[in-house]
């Protein structure tokens, strides 16, 4: 089958993959370039995960200010200082400050959620779903579930990503670090609003 060489070129922007790659997915896509960019972007995500063993020392400290009422630092991490002086990482990095900005989460990430702030929600959940009547034996799914739904609304990796709420911020993190074919880490950040108290 004969392949447009700007399909494959265009294939190979999208994804980071080099030429033969892109012409290969093409091919096992039948010629369907949407097809082609899914399985690619699939593949793409698997390697980004492996990458996600590899450390991240270099990076930026990014800063997003929003009507001179909101501001944000953000330290996002890769792996060489030549990714880090990138187009496509200080994109991202302004687009996490940005989501940071909007979203106000607490914590990067559920490991950085205090026990003592677990223990005290679980005890809160727990309590009220015991008031509400709820089967005694299902009284600990429910709490875990709540649990995570509070959790996953404070985890800046776990929100609904500001640009495109069909994904969450730590997949956009995944589809960029596929792309430049590093490990990124989003290290941490400092969010300060005029009025609020911390």
């Amino acid at each position: 089958m004969a392949l447009d060489i700007a399909e494959v070129k265009r294939l190979k922007d999208l994804t980071g993959v080099g030429l033969t790659d892109a012409k290969k997915a093409l091919e096992e896509a039948g010629g369907d370039f949407d097809k082609a960019l899914a399985a690619m972007r699939k593949k793409g995500l698997t390697k980004a995960e492996k990458r996600g063993e590899r450390e991240a020392r270099a990076g930026i400290v990014g800063t997003y200010n929003h009507d001179n009422r909101i501001g944000v630092l953000v330290e996002v991490n890769s792996e060489t200082d030549f990714v880090a002086r990138g187009e496509i990482f200080a994109d991202l990095v302004k687009d996490i400050a940005m989501h940071i900005a909007a979203s106000a989460p607490l914590y990067v990430s559920a490991d950085d959620i205090p026990a003592t702030e677990k223990d005290r929600m679980k005890a809160e959940f727990t309590e009220k779903t015991a008031s509400e009547g709820k089967p005694a034996d299902m009284i600990d799914k429910i709490v875990d579930g709540q649990l995570k739904k509070y959790f996953a609304e404070r985890c800046l990796l776990d929100q609904p990503f500001v640009k495109n709420p069909d994904i969450t911020v730590a997949e956009h993190v995944k589809q960029n670090a596929a792309l430049m074919n590093e490990n990124v880490v989003v290290r941490r950040f400092s969010r300060i609003a005029i009025g609020e108290m911390n």
